[in-house]
């Protein structure tokens, strides 16, 4: 069972409380973009197999949203923060780059 800690009320959460929202840090496109930023902002989601950001929603407690760093393969946590940050913390890159090397090239690329 995926179990993520909500960054705002301090609560180890498990999955049944929990709402995902998709990967986290995406440049979003809306009114005034063109077709093809829209759609791409619709439509090309990136599935990785490793290391992903993604969005939850602690739905079933504070009901605020937050951004988790976690291995698709394993399911390990590497960290949880605020999803008013634009980027992950420089402790969680650290987390990851110790247990998966080279990781931060393909994020960043």
């Amino acid at each position: 069972m995926l179990i993520l800690h909500c960054p705002y009320c301090g609560v180890d959460a498990d999955e049944t409380e929990l709402a995902p929202g998709g990967e986290a840090h995406l440049k979003r496109f809306g009114p005034g973009s063109s077709d093809a930023e829209f759609e791409a902002y619709l439509f090309q989601r990136e599935n990785p197999k490793g290391v992903h950001f993604e969005r939850w929603r602690h739905a079933n407690g504070c009901g605020k949203w937050f951004h988790a760093a976690r291995c698709t393969t394993t399911n390990e946590v590497f960290g949880t923060y605020s999803a008013q940050v634009t980027e992950p913390p420089r402790d969680i890159h650290d987390k990851i780059t110790g247990k998966r090397p080279g990781w931060l090239s393909r994020w960043l690329s």
